[in-house]
């Protein structure tokens, strides 16, 4: 390996000069690394480096590497191989096509900046999430890259590691916790919205709000999946985005959650008056209906088929916050020149915290007072260390005021 100046004029008679690194790869093929007349330092440091990355059998020359472009299908390829839900095959196809191709797309995977491709995302109105999903959608696309042997570093993943803990704290105070009245149901609120429940939102609603299913979870529900009797729900299956059933979220997802009175009592109701129409009608022309069977879906829409989440949210959450007063005023006004309200929750997932928080609060407070590990396996979450980042700031702590003066009366009398 070595490392020279090389100077050449050419036919138009211009001299030139350049330095270059004169190597013999991994595969025994002579290469040729070439840096401006500036670049000394950088070709020296280059040479370096490919020097052990030869010697441990690594290193990967440009020539013999691929454009982001080219890696990012093979990375689609690969889920595709792996038989990776629909749902996560698209969104692999519309961060290559959206967030990645259109900047980096032409560029060989060694020339990647992906701090330079975080600010040109930045620059061009991403919004924060979604430079974060794209630069870990980056991240995994090298990943398939370095087991195909056309990479020899992740410099997403290096980045992440040399962020210093200021940044990431400065992060997580921007995002902020969970509160309650404006990420979490209150309780208030919660009464509200249960007394307002009416027809066939009000089962599902009640599952979700007592249960703390996933809205894919509750999609995919089954009456064999519910123990009336024994007052609990399993969950053993999920509906993705097009309607698909597959398996829970993690391992941890397929659980037995108990639930309440109101819950057992609303799916009763439900299962007594389910029927749904089938293909077939009798001699007048009206649809033969079939009974509840075990593999139906409890939540079905009107052809037995998995319920949209949209129609849930649009149809079901938001008008029953409307009808519970669970609003805020939005910058629209009416004729009146009066503001327009909206639902103040729109998404599911707000209940879904609404059911942590309800796990998590002492009894005295309404809640159930469970354990960190119980409310865990409740929630379905992969690991303790995400039920605790998530909701470990609503658990009740041993030293309230009350405690406290009990402390200080026992110690001084």
């Amino acid at each position: 390996m070595s490392v020279r100046k090389r100077t050449w004029t050419t036919p138009k008679g211009v001299e030139k000069e350049a330095w270059v690194v004169d190597y013999v790869d991994t595969a025994g093929k002579r290469r040729l690394k070439t840096f401006p007349p500036g670049k000394k330092k950088e070709a020296v440091a280059f040479a370096a480096t490919a020097s052990v990355e030869v010697r441990e059998g690594v290193h990967v020359a440009d020539r013999a590497t691929v454009t982001v472009k080219t890696a990012g299908e093979f990375w689609i390829a690969t889920g595709e191989g792996d038989e990776l839900e629909r749902s996560t095959i698209n969104q692999r196809k519309r961060h290559l096509k959206f967030h990645i191709t259109p900047f980096i797309g032409d560029t060989l995977l060694s020339k990647v900046d992906p701090r330079a491709f975080q600010d040109t995302l930045r620059a061009e109105g991403r919004s924060a999430a979604m430079v974060k999903k794209a630069l870990s959608s980056l991240g995994s696309i090298f990943a398939d890259a370095i087991e195909r042997k056309l990479a020899t570093r992740n410099p997403v993943r290096d980045m992440r590691r040399s962020r210093k803990g200021k940044e990431r704290r400065a992060e997580k105070r921007q995002k902020g916790k969970l509160k309650a009245g404006k990420d979490i149901p209150t309780r208030d609120e919660v009464r509200a919205l249960v007394a307002s429940l009416s027809g066939r939102w009000r089962p599902l609603l009640l599952t979700a709000i007592f249960a703390g299913l996933r809205s894919s979870e509750l999609r995919g529900l089954r009456w064999q999946d519910v123990d009336l009797d024994r007052r609990e729900i399993r969950v053993h299956q999920r509906a993705d985005e097009f309607g698909e059933i597959g398996p829970p979220k993690s391992e941890a997802g397929e659980r037995t959650i108990p639930i309440p009175p109101i819950v057992v009592n609303a799916l009763r109701e439900w299962k007594l008056g389910y029927s749904r129409p089938i293909l077939a009608r009798d001699e007048d022309g009206k649809p033969i209906r079939e009974d509840a069977k075990p593999h139906h879906l409890i939540f079905a829409n009107g052809a037995g088929k998995v319920e949209s989440h949209a129609n849930i949210v649009n149809r079901g959450l938001v008008p029953a916050m409307l009808s519970a007063g669970v609003i805020v005023p939005t910058d629209k006004k009416d004729e009146d020149g009066k503001p327009i309200m909206a639902a103040k929750y729109s998404g599911l997932h707000a209940l879904r915290h609404f059911y942590a928080s309800w796990l998590i609060n002492r009894p005295a407070d309404g809640g159930l007072g469970l354990p960190l590990k119980v409310v865990q396996e409740r929630m379905g979450h992969s690991s303790i260390t995400m039920t605790a980042d998530t909701y470990g700031h609503l658990f009740p702590r041993g030293d309230d005021a009350d405690e406290l003066a009990a402390a200080e009366a026992s110690l001084l009398g």
